[in-house]
């Protein structure tokens, strides 16, 4: 079987995650720029709006000058003279009255001298040197000129949140005319001096600001959106291929032991026949020669014993070489596990009291699951077993308990399943081990084959159960085996 390697994945997923983050930044600059666009672009929309009722109000205020103050003066002064006290009156109650709703701050007239002529601040009639450039243009030209002045700046005007009167002005350089054209194509007017109109825009000025706060808000907020689902989608991203490559390597290493699990079922089928039959002669006849030798008191009965004793080794660990190589399709009918425990502790009871092992016996009756009474006997028989040969023949860190070694076997259904747990106060598992434990032929014993917790791994599968090896909270090894109901 041909396998991606972790490191392609891994490399595979970050070249995923270098595109997902460059879109996403690709994507905050687009909204970056579209929110500023746009925001400019309604900010002048409105500021050219501004611009022309300014010029609206420049226009219309030329026209009721004329109208209202200098063709009355002419005819009934001959002349126009500011600084006669009924004449500036006469100006200053058609300027006032014209521009008395629309918010302006200051009102000058310039005159061909760049004299101010009329101001709203009286202080200011008659000085010279407030000409600017754009009302130099203006008296020679006749050119229109406004200018938007901001205290703030843009940026400064989105970051201020109360701004004060008069923080953004509207500046309106508007040149007066004799007569000001009321049609399109009309001829204009003599140049007679210069308008200078301040307004204080600062409330409409701060619409346009809420307006661009809202677009840039909003850009902001998408893109908080969209950072926070591709985070999470890396994130799935991330445990998916995480549990697919744990998955990948679970599967290598099932194939892996089924490989090892075919050769072996090869081998063993050529030599089992070769080996246990007569193997089973040599353990029958030594039992019988020894058997005669302890009757006559034969000084030969120590190898007679000896033969005996590595013959049954030799014939268990052939038998648990057939057993994993070749497991039996389990029986399907109805066992109470309890039974099973019984046969188990009864086979087991004599060792126990020889070692001074106390078992805890916690289960009940009835708890019944459907499988195959001797494979489930063989799987108990292996672990309580094993739970024996730690507390006995592997010593405990510290020794054992002041009141002995406690062997407990708990059973309880819960809900569908049920589940059997057998704890000890042995030394319990060996942290680095604990995971290689059921693989075959791994062991930690000098005279062990690694086939037991193999073929009790075996054996639970085949009924649909799950093998858990865990160290108990006091010391001591704790298994776990959950099967379904019947």
């Amino acid at each position: 079987m041909e396998k991606k390697p972790a490191k392609d994945v891994e490399q595979s997923l970050g070249l995923v995650k270098f595109i997902s983050w460059s879109s996403l930044a690709f994507i905050l600059l687009i909204n970056l720029f579209l929110s500023i666009f746009l925001s400019n672009y309604g900010r002048q929309e409105v500021l050219s709006k501004q611009k022309e009722f300014a010029r609206l109000l420049a226009e219309n205020l030329n026209h009721q000058i004329y109208q209202r103050f200098t063709l009355p003066t002419v005819l009934g002064f001959g002349r126009v003279e500011l600084q006669q006290p009924a004449q500036y009156e006469q100006l200053d109650k058609v300027i006032t009255s014209t521009i008395h709703s629309f918010h302006v701050m200051d009102l000058r007239i310039y005159d061909f001298d760049k004299r101010i002529s009329y101001a709203t601040e009286k202080d200011l009639i008659g000085q010279t040197g407030y000409t600017g450039e754009a009302v130099v243009e203006a008296l020679d030209n006749g050119k229109s000129d406004f200018q938007v002045l901001s205290r703030t700046g843009a940026l400064g005007g989105i970051l201020d949140f109360t701004p004060q009167p008069g923080s953004v002005i509207l500046r309106t350089i508007y040149p007066l005319r004799t007569e000001r054209p009321m049609s399109a194509g009309a001829p204009a007017g003599v140049i007679m001096g210069v308008l200078e109109i301040t307004q204080d825009i600062t409330e409409d000025y701060q619409k346009i600001v809420n307006f661009q706060r809202i677009i840039i808000l909003s850009a902001i907020a998408s893109s908080l959106a969209l950072y926070v689902a591709i985070t999470m989608l890396m994130r799935r991203a991330g445990r998916i291929n995480a549990q697919r490559i744990q998955e990948r390597e679970v599967l290598e290493r099932e194939l892996q032991q089924q490989e090892k699990l075919a050769g072996m079922g090869r081998v063993v089928a050529g030599i089992a026949h070769e080996i246990r039959n007569p193997l089973g002669i040599i353990r029958s006849s030594a039992e019988l020669l020894l058997k005669k030798a302890e009757k006559t008191g034969d000084p030969t009965s120590r190898i007679l014993a000896a033969i005996f004793d590595e013959s049954k080794r030799l014939s268990k660990t052939v038998g648990d070489f057939l057993d994993y190589a070749r497991p039996k399709t389990p029986r399907q009918e109805d066992v109470d596990l309890a039974q099973v425990l019984d046969q188990v502790l009864a086979f087991l009871e004599s060792k126990c009291e020889e070692h001074g092992v106390a078992v805890i016996r916690d289960y009940a009756r009835g708890v019944v699951i459907r499988g195959d009474k001797d494979l489930l006997y063989r799987a108990v028989y292996n672990i309580v077993g094993n739970a024996l040969d730690a507390m006995v023949l592997v010593p405990s860190p510290g020794g054992p308990p002041p009141d002995g070694h406690r062997l407990e076997i708990h059973l309880a259904a819960e809900g569908q399943e049920a589940l059997l747990t057998i704890a000890d106060t042995g030394p319990g598992f060996d942290p680095g081990h604990k995971d290689k434990a059921p693989d075959p032929f791994f062991t930690t014993k000098d005279t062990g084959t690694g086939l037991g917790l193999a073929i009790v791994k075996n054996i639970l599968e085949s009924h649909n159960a799950t093998l858990t090896l865990n160290n108990a909270e006091g010391g001591g090894a704790r298994v776990e085996m959950r099967f379904p109901k019947a």
